[in-house]
């Protein structure tokens, strides 16, 4: 059985910094471009950052320089690293890891509110 598990969202000030994790089992991990995807009330689920098996990374322009994107192959992990964190970020994060086959997380709640 597949599963992505999400942690680390909650509430932060603007200007705050969160790290998400999504841990993964059931799939091979390191075959699989892993992705954090951003839905926000009433909005489209958005692509936020996405990681190769390769390590090569890719941001939407509105978290460039903002948030990272890294995975750990031994712990089929994959990390974001959200800093200087905007109230318009403020959305469920989803993990994603795709390569033939498409698997999405349950989401985890990122509320940057002063």
């Amino acid at each position: 059985q597949v599963q992505l598990v999400e942690s680390g969202g909650g509430l932060v000030q603007p200007g705050g910094s969160l790290r998400l994790s999504c841990a993964a089992s059931g799939i091979s991990y390191c075959f699989y471009t892993m992705g954090w995807y951003g839905q926000a009330q009433v909005k489209q689920r958005e692509l936020v950052a996405t990681i190769t098996r390769g390590g090569i990374t890719d941001y939407s322009d509105s978290v460039k320089d903002r948030f990272t994107i890294s995975r750990d192959n031994l712990k089929n992990t994959v990390y974001l690293q959200m800093n200087s964190l905007k109230p318009e970020d403020t959305a469920v994060y989803y993990c994603n890891a795709a390569t033939y086959d498409v698997y999405w997380g349950q989401g985890t709640q990122v509320t940057v509110s002063s």
